[in-house]
């Protein structure tokens, strides 16, 4: 390791942040055939509403806190996407959207416009939201009777937080 320990911290919370939005790509990537569709109840979001959620939220709070780094923001928050390829894109513009904006505030040394007393904090409330709707996909899958399975998702999931680099 190499730099300043505020830089190395920083590397590593961009670290934690790019993990993230790894794991959501590898849950994504792991979905069955037609889990895009699945929801847990009538009137739930489906698990592709869900991911286009999540993509909207990233982009939302940049556009609020750190403006210099915002990405056009979609028409509608539950957006009913059907391509794979398509949601990965979105989550790995919006991810680098998050990341940038952390980044470029915390080394300017300037606060979020409106939002959060820290940069970092940005990037934590996106990492809980995140783990949040990550649960709520599982849970729909398993409630409609197509688990991912332990085996399956830890190495693409649990695996990713805790592999050494």
């Amino acid at each position: 390791m190499s730099g300043t320990p505020d830089e190395r911290l920083l590397d590593a919370l961009l670290d934690s942040w790019d993990r993230n939005n790894t794991i959501l790509l590898n849950l994504l990537r792991a979905l069955p055939e037609g889990g895009l569709e699945v929801r847990v109840m009538e009137g739930s979001p489906s698990i592709a509403q869900l991911f286009t959620h999540i993509h909207f939220v990233r982009l939302v709070f940049v556009f609020e806190d750190a403006p210099e780094f915002a990405r056009n923001l979609p028409e509608e928050e539950w957006t009913v996407e059907r391509d794979p390829g398509r949601i990965a894109q979105m989550l790995n513009d919006s991810a680098r959207a998050v990341r940038d904006a952390v980044k470029g505030r915390v080394e300017a040394g300037r606060a979020m416009n409106l939002h959060y007393d820290h940069p970092i904090l940005l990037l934590q409330h996106m990492l809980w939201h995140e783990g949040y709707h990550h649960g709520q996909i599982k849970l729909a899958l398993k409630v409609a009777g197509r688990p991912i399975a332990d085996k399956e998702a830890g190495p693409v999931t649990w695996g990713v937080w805790m592999r050494k680099k």
